[in-house]
């Protein structure tokens, strides 16, 4: 009998799936430099030098084969299943880099998790539907300006399943001010069209900018979700801090301007978490920047983890998702589950948000039912979207038995239910915006591959 592993940092694979992450080359944004980015020349423009992942980057020149692999081992010896991949590119604003430069660093993705170089991406997403390492699902970090719907088709040709868009504040004229070189109405418009294409969205919210202050962040935070031409599906709260090297370090005395304290950081964190619907999830508080690298008071990196308690200890109802997961809420389960639906509009169509729980209102499983606001790609024409389907708990290998909600039907008993409210709202088709790796899973549910999307008729 093989000798159990015992998993390192479960963390990471509590939520479903195992993430990996890769960094691309450094390259200057078009648009110049937000003033809060360090922007140096040997490392991504919004990242240090020490951070984990780039320094990790680092040491194999940015070359993302290498990355992969070295990633890949690392998962392997903490103890992770690695057959269910969440692949994350981060590091700059990648539709901007090369054509060529961007077809190979997904090719190279594939050909490491498949074993084997392939010529062609169609041929290497092709082997990774069945290969030991496959790529569930996959973020591109992203501008809300480089959205167009070609850009959108081409993240689609990529196998992308998740996009995050830099946000930070909806304030036209604190944009201009700390140089972000786009305007609200690129949020909106890009929100739509992400949406409309089945992509499970994120936005990249901080707070304490120049120019704003604890009233205006929480005020403008409202605006995410009480304006239907918002409301992401994931968050990333990123206080503002003062880098060094970065423009905001050269002219923050000048302007007058300091950061949040650890007070003021866990007054607008709570008044956050009190405002999120149960659809959105908090994917992060807090950027991986050593207090070395920072210019006065640096945000202490356990807030979230002190603030999450603070809402515990006063028995506050959190509709946030990631509070409510089953990984984060093993103790005292009750096993009385039912399938609870939220409808609402969002960037002109109809979302309806499937979530599975129980008395205690934790979360096993989710699905996102979208009826689009309108059709740019030819393969959804007349389709409802199935915009993500995930089932919570320690990620498994393919195969594994289920203990707790992973493996165990949730999957299939969601995506009958999203079958069942688009057949009665009349429509005759459904698609889903499947990883490569999870195409397999949709065809044993009658699903076929048109284009890039895995789509059934209902009629």
């Amino acid at each position: 009998m093989e000798p159990e592993i015992k998993v390192k940092k479960p963390v990471r694979s509590k939520s479903g799936v195992t993430p990996l992450t890769v960094v691309l080359a450094p390259r200057k944004c078009n648009h110049g430099t937000c003033i809060y980015c360090p922007g140096g020349d040997f490392v991504p423009q919004s990242y240090t030098d020490k951070s984990p992942a780039v320094m990790r980057a680092l040491a194999l020149n940015f070359d993302v084969r290498k990355q992969v692999r070295s990633r890949l081992d690392a998962l392997i010896k903490m103890g992770h299943p690695t057959e269910k991949i969440e692949l994350i590119i981060i590091g700059g604003t990648f539709l901007q880099y090369p054509l060529d430069y961007q077809y190979d660093y997904i090719k190279g993705c594939f050909d490491v998790l498949n074993g084997i170089d392939s010529l062609t991406l169609e041929e290497a997403q092709k082997l990774n539907e069945t290969a030991e390492h496959r790529i569930v699902a996959m973020c591109i970090e992203n501008r809300p300006d480089n959205c167009s719907v070609e850009e959108i088709k081409r993240m689609r040709e990529f196998g992308a399943t998740r996009v995050e868009i830099g946000v930070q504040i909806l304030d036209d004229e604190i944009y201009k001010k700390i140089a972000r070189g786009h305007k609200i109405k690129d949020v909106i418009e890009a929100s739509k069209r992400l949406k409309d294409a089945g992509f499970k969205i994120g936005y990249h919210i901080m707070p304490g900018l120049p120019y704003s202050n604890v009233e205006k962040d929480i005020e403008k935070f409202r605006l995410v979700f009480e304006n239907e031409s918002f409301r992401p599906d994931q968050l990333k709260i990123y206080p503002c801090q003062i880098v060094e090297d970065s423009p905001l370090a050269k002219i923050y005395k000048r302007i007058n301007y300091r950061t949040y304290t650890d007070e003021e950081i866990k007054k607008v964190l709570l008044e956050m978490m009190k405002i999120i619907p149960d659809y959105c999830r908090i994917m992060r508080v807090m950027r991986e920047i050593p207090k070395e690298k920072m210019i006065g008071t640096a945000g202490s990196t356990s807030i979230r983890k002190e603030v999450e308690e603070e809402l515990r200890k006063k028995h506050e109802h959190v509709k946030e998702i990631r509070m409510r997961e089953i990984g984060f809420n093993s103790l005292g389960l009750k096993t009385d589950t039912l399938i609870k639906t939220i409808e609402y509009d969002s960037s002109g169509g109809k979302e309806f948000f499937l979530e599975v729980v129980n008395s205690d209102d934790v979360l096993f499983g989710l699905l996102r039912l979208r009826f689009p606001s309108e059709t740019f790609i030819d393969e959804l024409a007349g389709c409802a979207l199935v915009r993500e389907l995930h089932v919570y708990g320690q990620a498994l290998n393919l195969g594994e038995k289920g203990k707790d909600s992973q493996h165990t039907g949730l999957g299939k008993m969601l995506m009958a239910e999203a079958e069942r409210i688009a057949a009665d709202a009349g429509y005759k088709k459904i698609a889903v915006i499947s990883g490569v790796g999870v195409r397999e899973y949709y065809r044993k549910l009658g699903y076929e591959l048109e284009g890039n999307y895995m789509v059934k008729n209902l009629a």
